[in-house]
């Protein structure tokens, strides 16, 4: 186990959008998080980053248990940068490459030799390098959508963190794209557990350990990935699968 989730309800301006969710998240293992828009599959995701917060009139209740350590409303912030967080659309930081991998090393007070060791590194590990080492000063906003994906994995593990979460990584990707990603991810997860809602089930078959179901703000069931798509305990998880709603 890395991450649990302990009876976490969550609201926004008194709408509750996670209602009383338990679940746990392994070591090394993809785990996809699936469900139908608005049921909380990324409002979960962003508490389990911290970043829930700094929302307006945001509030939760219950805890989220990470490596051995109890985060609730009053210091779910401490979880920022504890894991590395990849959005929906390639955010490339309007820098180079370098310094997009550079950027948060630098404000941890790691030297310009580290930080550049790191970034190379991280560049290695998503399988970039050698398609921009010659180009490291490049704007990172010339590199094609898969390849800024790419860039955004890596920056987000230049932190060093033990958990991914990417949240619909591939949404706005082709299919050659889409693959490399799958591919990476794949790899990655035997030194990262990873966290990855996505709305392409297809995907989640392919690559996920686990998958978790929401619906209307509730976790309707959670199992591997196997017996969840092919012995789905819940009508509502079978009828969501059959594509009755969604």
């Amino acid at each position: 186990m890395v991450i649990k989730v302990n009876n976490l309800t969550s609201s926004y301006n008194n709408k509750v959008v996670l209602k009383d969710v338990s679940c746990t998240f392994h070591k090394n293992k993809i785990t996809s998080i699936i469900g139908p828009s608005g049921c909380g599959k990324t409002t979960l995701l962003l508490t389990l980053a911290g970043l829930v917060k700094h929302i307006a009139h945001y509030h939760m209740q219950g805890s989220i248990i990470y490596n051995n350590n109890n985060y609730n409303e009053s210091n779910i912030s401490d979880l920022i940068g504890k894991t590395g967080f990849v959005f929906q659309q390639p955010m490339a930081f309007p820098l180079s490459i370098i310094k997009n991998l550079t950027y948060a090393t630098k404000y941890l007070g790691k030297s310009k030799s580290e930080r550049e060791k790191i970034a190379i590194a991280k560049l290695k590990e998503v399988n970039l390098y050698n398609e921009v080492k010659q180009n490291l000063n490049l704007k990172a906003n010339n590199l094609s959508g898969g390849q800024q994906q790419r860039l955004c994995i890596a920056r987000a593990l230049t932190t060093n963190p033990s958990v991914l979460l990417l949240d619909e990584p591939c949404s706005a990707l082709d299919v050659k794209n889409t693959a490399i990603i799958e591919s990476l991810l794949l790899r990655l997860k035997e030194k990262y557990s990873i966290i990855l809602v996505t709305h392409n089930l297809a995907q989640a078959k392919r690559i996920s350990d686990d998958t978790l179901f929401f619906n209307e703000a509730q976790l309707i069931e959670a199992n591997d990935t196997y017996n969840l798509f092919n012995n789905p305990k819940n009508k509502k998880t079978q009828d969501y699968l059959n594509g009755d709603f969604g």
